[in-house]
Order: C-alpha cells, then sequence, then structure tokens
C-alpha cells in the first residue's frame, strides 16, 4: 500500500506513460534528461512493497521508463551498447550483494533480490548514462540540464525555508519524512520533494558548482534570459540557506577545486578529490584518526552540528569492528552489519553510505562504489589534460566529474542517492574517443559568441559505447 493521497498513484504509475510520449516528441537524449530530472525533483518519496522485486518508486519509474521508451523508440542505440573496462567497478557493486547473500547463508533467491535492488537504484541509472551521455555534446547537455533543475528549486527551496517543509505534504498528503529535523539556525531546511534537507542541500550545491564552470568557461551566457553568472550566485546563496554544512563545504571545495585548476593548471586539486575519500575511510577504518579535533573545532561555532558529527564518528568504530568479522563480502541485507546490546537493539546510527557498503557487502563491495564514483575524475584528467578543462567543449564533463568526486565525499558522512549523478559517472566512463594531448591552448579556440560549443580535437576509437 503507498502511503499519501489518490495523486501519489497517478503521478507514479503515469511517469512511464509519460516518458514513453516524451520520446515520441522528442530526441531521446533530451527525453531522458527530463525524464530523470522531473521524476527526481517532482515525485513522491513512495515505495509500493512488490514481493521478489525491487520496490515501485520514483528511482524504479525513472529508469524503467527510459529503458522502455529506448527499446520502443530507440533501439539502435541500447542495442549499439558494449560495456568497457572501465564499467567494471558499478558491476561488481552490482552484483555483490548476491555473494554477500551466498556466504551468509541467506540463499540464491535473496542474493537475486538484493542484485535487483542493487541494480535498480545503481546500475540502472549509470547504464543510461553510458547509452546517452557517452559524448562531450551529452554531458554538456546534461551539465545543463543540472542547472535547470537547480533553478526550478530555487523558488521551491525558499518557500520552505520560510514556511517550512510543507509542499510534499500539500500535493500528496504526507510529509516524506521525520519534520522534527526541519529546523535549522532559527529557520527551516527545504526537504522540497526529496528523501531529506541533506539531500536538497547536496543537489543546491552540485547545480551552483555547476553553473559556475559553465560561467567561467562562457560554455553559455544565459538560461531562459537568466544571465548565467547570477544563476550559479543565486544557486550558491540557496545552498547557503538550505543550512546543511556538508553541502555547504562540498560546494565550496568543489567550487576552488575547478578555480584553482584553472589558475595552477596544475592536477594537483583534482587528485585531492580523488584522495579524500579512501584515505578518510582508511583513516577512520584503522583508527588512525578519531575526528575528536573535528568536533571540537566546529563546536566553537556551532554546537548542534558538532554533536550530530560527534554522533555520528562515535558510532563508526562498531560498525566497523562488526564488519571486518565479514571482511571480504560483509553481512548482507537485513541489519544483520550492526552490532547490539545486552536488549538486542542496534549499535549506533549507520549514516554513512561508505558504512552501510562496507557492512552490506565488505571491502568487495565498498571499494567497488569507490572506484564507481571517483574513476570518472581520473578517465576525464587522462584524456583532457586539466589546463584544458575551461575549454568550452570539456567544461561541462569537467563540472561533472567533480560533482562525482564531491558526491562521493558525501557519502563519507549521509547516504543519499541521486541518480543524476550517476548519469553523469556513466556518461563521463563511456566517453569513446582518445585524446591527442594538445601541445598548446591554441588547439583548442573558443568561438564566436554566436556559434556553438566546439567539439574537442579528437581521434575515432575502436572501442563501442
Amino acid at each position: 500500500m503507498i502511503e499519501g493521497n489518490g495523486l501519489v498513484y497517478v503521478a507514479l504509475f503515469g511517469w512511464i506513460p509519460l516518458i514513453l510520449l516524451m520520446f515520441a516528441v522528442m530526441a531521446p537524449r533530451r527525453a531522458t534528461i527530463y525524464g530523470f530530472l522531473i521524476a527526481w525533483l517532482f515525485l513522491p518519496m513512495s515505495h509500493l512493497k512488490l514481493d521478489g522485486i525491487p520496490d515501485y518508486n520514483k528511482m524504479s519509474a525513472a529508469c524503467f521508463g527510459v529503458l522502455i521508451s529506448a527499446l520502443i523508440f530507440d533501439s539502435a542505440t541500447l542495442f549499439a551498447f558494449r560495456p568497457r573496462i572501465w564499467d567494471l567497478p558499478m558491476l561488481i557493486w552490482c552484483i555483490v550483494p548476491f555473494f554477500s547473500s551466498i556466504t551468509n547463508g541467506l540463499g540464491f533467491y535473496d542474493g537475486i533480490v538484493a542484485i535487483s535492488y542493487q541494480t535498480t537504484d545503481w546500475g540502472l541509472p549509470y547504464l543510461i548514462g553510458r547509452l546517452y551521455f557517452n559524448d562531450l555534446k551529452g554531458l554538456r547537455e546534461l551539465a545543463i540540464g543540472v542547472v535547470i533543475g537547480g533553478m526550478v528549486y530555487v523558488p521551491l527551496c525558499w518557500y520552505e525555508i520560510r514556511f517550512s517543509p510543507q509542499l510534499h505534504r500539500l500535493l500528496y498528503g504526507y510529509h516524506q519524512f521525520s519534520f522534527e529535523q526541519s529546523r535549522r539556525d532559527g529557520d527551516f531546511r527545504p526537504v522540497v520533494f526529496m528523501q531529506h534537507g541533506l539531500a536538497v542541500g547536496l543537489w543546491m550545491g552540485a547545480c551552483a558548482v555547476t553553473a559556475f564552470w559553465l560561467w567561467r568557461s562562457k560554455v553559455v551566457k544565459h538560461i531562459w534570459d537568466i544571465p548565467i553568472g547570477l544563476i550559479f550566485f543565486t544557486l550558491m546563496v540557496t545552498t547557503y540557506f538550505c543550512h546543511s554544512l556538508g553541502a555547504t563545504i562540498l560546494m565550496l571545495v568543489g567550487l576552488a577545486i575547478l578555480a584553482l585548476t584553472q589558475w595552477t593548471r596544475s592536477p594537483a586539486w583534482i587528485l585531492a578529490l580523488v584522495l579524500t575519500a579512501p584515505t578518510y575511510m582508511f583513516v577512520r577504518g584503522t583508527g588512525l584518526w578519531t575526528g575528536q579535533d573535528l568536533v571540537n573545532d566546529i563546536a566553537k561555532h556551532d554546537p548542534e552540528r558538532a554533536e550530530s558529527l560527534r554522533t555520528r564518528l562515535n558510532s563508526e568504530p562498531a560498525f566497523v569492528s562488526k564488519a571486518m568479522e565479514q571482511p571480504l563480502f560483509g553481512w548482507a541485507g537485513w541489519n544483520r552489519f550492526r552490532q547490539l546490546d545486552a536488549e538486542g537493539n542496534g549499535i549506533g546510527i549507520p549514516d554513512a553510505l561508505w558504512i552501510i557498503a562496507l557492512g552490506h557487502n565488505g571491502l568487495v563491495g565498498l571499494i567497488a562504489l569507490t572506484l564507481a564514483l571517483i574513476l570518472p575524475l581520473v578517465l576525464l584528467w587522462r584524456q583532457i589534460p586539466v589546463e584544458f578543462w575551461v575549454h568550452p567543449g570539456a567544461a561541462p564533463a569537467a563540472a561533472l566529474a567533480v560533482l562525482c568526486g564531491l558526491y562521493m565525499c558525501d557519502n563519507l558522512f549521509n547516504a543519499m542517492i541521486n541518480p543524476i549523478f550517476l548519469l553523469g559517472a556513466g556518461g563521463i566512463c563511456g566517453l569513446t574517443f582518445s585524446m591527442r594531448r594538445p601541445t598548446s591552448v591554441r588547439s583548442f579556440a573558443t568561438p564566436a559568441p554566436a556559434a556553438p560549443p566546439p567539439t574537442l580535437p579528437l581521434k575515432p576509437a575502436s572501442s563501442g559505447s
């Protein structure tokens, strides 16, 4: 049974036919962008429980809607797909739940169901990104779509900052989260139609980073006749007032990394982002760093957020200790990865995705997930030297690659799945070209303002899409 009013059923069950209509009347790539953005930003946070297969929700509606539409209207693209070595981390992340179930004695059926859940949430958005955003033009359209998605959310965020998170209740008849968590700094943290205010903050910060780089690289000057510089400023301010400290920090880090990469022409900043998540997980997992110094620093300015961080950090050692009893494939599902107290209650709160991945799917799953999200940065760096990331042809891909790295950093503290980042990750991992490394910026001449953004000097690759 789905919670909420009748509009929940109309929205969820009407979405696949609507995507079919989109594919019928517009280009498949654009229909894919609209299908995912509108679904993720506006469909209800409801789950229809189905025996033996993944829940039917906004994620599965978007994924299956696009794949069914591609099969009907664009089968050539669908059947032209060829896997590449770079897809291996995501493939392992999708199938490792089967081995987790088998090694824990939960059986074949449980393993297949676990694969279906993991594939729907992670593998299908990544696959769709591989299909439709595997060139620089496609990544440009996706990056502009991300900015438009942020623009659409700006007035909705400000409404809920002022009047409290009410839009989901007003439209669909219920609150999708604990309302007690919405108050921050005397205002309200917007939730709009996402799973939590933290997800909204991360989304708005990602949109701000993307808008900044499109502005700096002159990919576009206006969107909907609004100057892109003004859009960036508005998104940045809105992110701050979403009252998510982590999202604000990640936004500032993303802006700094892109700006410093341009000014210094050094890949050191990209390398630092690539190594941040693995380094954090190593020092926390081995106990080399307790994190209490960070908590104490934050407590001087914001005791409430410091206490929240302290709770998360104090929970991690118990989860890591339990996970290391089954280090390879983890404990599988059903909350088996939690330690219990004398009364049988779980110890600690598993907020961070890296902790959940380690506990459920062991080191194999955690390494696969981490590689799937930081590999786009490495691949783009390998194919396009960072000094050219500000070029209009490469800038959208660069922005989306940085978003993947920032998303992996967010997973160190939260567990907010967002399929838009996975579309970008899949697209970048599917880029089907080999770079002729340029010797000067002259080979990346900027076009006249009226001309479309140029393509980079490429040579055909022998591999598939």
